[in-house]
Order: C-alpha cells, then sequence, then structure tokens
C-alpha cells in the first residue's frame, strides 16, 4: 500500500509542483507581464526609450508582439513595452530561448490545468463530505 502512494505521489504530484514552480519562476511577481520576464530570462537586453525620439519610436513597433528587425546588417529582435517605455532587443540566441522557455511555460500550464482537471474529477465521485455521510454501514454477522 506505501508503494502505492510513492508511486502515485512520483507519477502525479511531483510533475505539478514542478510545474507549478516553472511557473512560478517565469511569470515573477504579478506587477511584470510573464512576456517581459521571458524575454529577459532568455537574455533579452533592455533599452530605455530614454529621448523623445526613442519614445516616439517604440510608438511605432506592433505592441505585444516580437518583431524580426534588421539593423546595420544584423538581425534583431525586439519587443516594445511602451508601459515601461523601455525597448527588448535580442539576436537569434536569445530569440530561441525566448521561443524555448515560451514552450515550456505553456506546457506547464497546460500540465496544472490537466492536474486540476483530474483531481476535481477524481474527488468529485466523493460529493460533500458531510460529517462522513458517504461510509456505509456494514453488516456485522454473529454465529
Amino acid at each position: 500500500m506505501r508503494k502505492l502512494h510513492l508511486s502515485a505521489f512520483n507519477s502525479i504530484i511531483a510533475p505539478v509542483l514542478g510545474a507549478l514552480a516553472l511557473a512560478a519562476i517565469l511569470t515573477g511577481c504579478s506587477t511584470t507581464q510573464p512576456t517581459e520576464n521571458l524575454l529577459s530570462a532568455a537574455g533579452f537586453k533592455i533599452v530605455p526609450a530614454s529621448t523623445p525620439e526613442k519614445q516616439s519610436h517604440l510608438k511605432t513597433l506592433p505592441p505585444h508582439k516580437v518583431t524580426m528587425v534588421q539593423r546595420d546588417g544584423k538581425t534583431y529582435f525586439v519587443f516594445p513595452d511602451q508601459k515601461q517605455q523601455v525597448l527588448y532587443v535580442g539576436q537569434q540566441e536569445q530569440y530561441n530561448e525566448y521561443q524555448k522557455l515560451r514552450m515550456q511555460a505553456q506546457l506547464a500550464a497546460e500540465e496544472i490545468n490537466a492536474a486540476e482537471l483530474n483531481s476535481q474529477a477524481a474527488w468529485g465521485t466523493w460529493g460533500g463530505w458531510g460529517g462522513m455521510s458517504f461510509v456505509e454501514p456494514v453488516p456485522v454477522f454473529r454465529r
């Protein structure tokens, strides 16, 4: 019976805890956006829009989207954060890492969702706990 519990922990609980930990790391605090956290974790540089020209240029970029741009013969990937007045800038290596982290975060979220659904489905058959009323009396036979 003990092995069943450890097996259930290893196959269900441990991956869920791992997914929760990954989601917490990637999400960060509630005041920041998940995309910005992923970009930072992937190695994108944060460039402040410190001049009126940079602030104006920031507004021309598509919001909430990583865009590929060419500059001085090099390829860059940029993400404008107009609220914070910064531009996230990376190259192919950082963009590839961002894509990998984004996929991991998506998979972690799906695992958490599936675990919650499985948990609800499994416990739903028990109904309300209501003072142990779900326990049926066992007949006692005397000789």
